[in-house]
C-alpha cells in the first residue's frame, strides 16, 4: 500500500449545541491542521501515488471556502454541530469527488482510498477514511 500526505490548515470559528459540549456551545474560534492522504496498491507509470502539487491544490481549494468563516453562517452546515468528525468527512467527499473526476494527476480509478485526519490540538484529532470505490 502506498499513500501521499498532503496538509493546510483553517482558522475558523463555530459553536455547538448539545449539553455535552459543555462550553464549546458558546462561539469560539479553532485553528485546524488539515492532513488528506491519498492511498492506492501500486504507483503508476511515473512511480508516484497522485501528483502532490494537484493534491495540495485540491486541499487548499476544498478548505479555501471554510478558512477565516463562522461555520454556523454557511448553510450547507445549518442546523449540523461541525465537529471535527463531521469536517473529515465532509472535506473527504470533495477530495473524493476531486480524486474519481481524474483531477489529481492520475487516473481516480487507480486510487483507493482517502483518508482525512484533523489536529484540533497537538493532543487531539480526528480521522475519516473511505474507499473511493465502495461498490467494486
Amino acid at each position: 500500500m502506498y499513500s501521499v500526505e498532503v496538509r493546510d490548515h483553517i482558522m475558523i470559528a463555530h459553536s455547538f449545541k448539545g449539553e455535552v459540549f459543555g462550553p464549546a456551545q458558546e462561539l469560539h474560534g479553532a485553528t485546524f491542521v488539515v492532513d488528506a492522504a491519498f492511498i492506492a496498491d501500486t504507483l503508476d507509470e511515473n512511480g508516484i501515488v497522485i501528483d502532490i502539487g494537484r493534491a495540495a491544490e485540491a486541499l487548499k481549494a476544498t478548505l479555501s471556502p471554510l478558512n477565516y468563516k463562522n461555520l454556523d453562517s454557511i448553510p450547507d452546515f445549518k442546523g449540523q454541530n461541525t465537529t471535527t468528525e463531521f469536517l473529515t468527512h465532509y472535506i473527504h467527499a470533495r477530495l473524493a469527488e476531486a480524486a474519481r473526476m481524474g483531477g489529481l494527476g492520475r487516473n481516480g480509478k487507480d486510487l483507493k482510498s482517502i483518508r482525512v485526519t484533523i489536529s484540533e490540538s497537538h493532543v487531539a484529532r480526528a480521522w475519516y477514511e473511505a474507499s473511493l470505490w465502495p461498490n467494486d
